[in-house]
């Protein structure tokens, strides 16, 4: 019980670092492309309480952790402010700090992907891990009790976590990174952008309602396409 209570805590606060990561990397490239909002409002910080959103960081993440019998979460952190007029290229100067977050979570997969395979443990222990990383009562007898398979295991956390937030921020629909993107490569109305930041939570919605098929199998091919560098 102790083993499942520990691997649910590292897992929570994986979440929670991954997307303060992402947060200040959006800040960071706004400094860099001209804009220091970020930077005078304090969020280019590590420390946590500078970026915890309420329900954003805490309450949507334990709600969906008892929901899903500890076995999922979603979160995020609060939203680091950035002035886009201040930006040298006003062209695609918001569509690079967009991407800076989901690009952070990238490297951050890619990096522990590699990680994960350097780890002396038998690949068909990875596998089994692989398969059982958040559920909790099998996991806890998976793992044979060494350092290198729970290193994996925390491995593996990382990577779906980054995985995750990159390929979810992609998605092209406000208020999503990815509308950066949208709006950089085609020439949208000022007013139209207006309405679709707007009512943007609930064009979301209805897309991840009516296309969750679609969007679990593009998650998952990106997530074997990460998870298989570990084997």
């Amino acid at each position: 019980m102790l083993n499942e209570i520990v691997l649910v805590v590292f897992y929570i606060v994986i979440l929670l670092c991954s997307v303060i990561i992402h947060e200040v990397a959006h800040g960071a490239a706004a400094l860099a492309l001209g804009d220091p909002t970020a930077k005078y409002a304090g969020r280019l910080t590590a420390n946590p309480l500078k970026h915890i959103d309420p329900w954003l960081t805490l309450g949507m993440p334990i709600l969906m952790l008892i929901l899903t019998n500890f076995r999922f979460a979603f979160g995020g952190a609060k939203p680091v402010p950035y002035n886009p007029y201040n930006l040298k290229n006003q062209k695609w100067g918001p569509a690079l700090v967009g991407l800076a977050g989901p690009g952070s979570n990238m490297l951050i997969a890619i990096v522990a992907a590699i990680s994960a395979k350097f780890i002396s443990t038998p690949m068909a222990v990875k596998a089994d891990i692989i398969a059982n990383f958040n559920n909790w009562s099998k996991i806890s007898e998976v793992l044979p009790g060494s350092v290198g398979s729970i290193f994996f295991e925390l491995l593996v956390m990382i990577i779906f976590w980054n995985a995750l937030l990159a390929f979810f921020n992609l998605i092209p629909i406000p208020p999503l990174d990815g509308s950066k993107l949208l709006f950089s490569i085609f020439p949208i109305r000022i007013e139209t952008m207006a309405i679709l930041e707007q009512f943007g939570f609930i064009f979301l919605l209805f897309f991840i309602i009516f296309f969750s098929g679609p969007l679990g199998i593009f998650l998952n091919v990106i997530l074997n396409l990460f998870l298989g560098i570990t084997l």
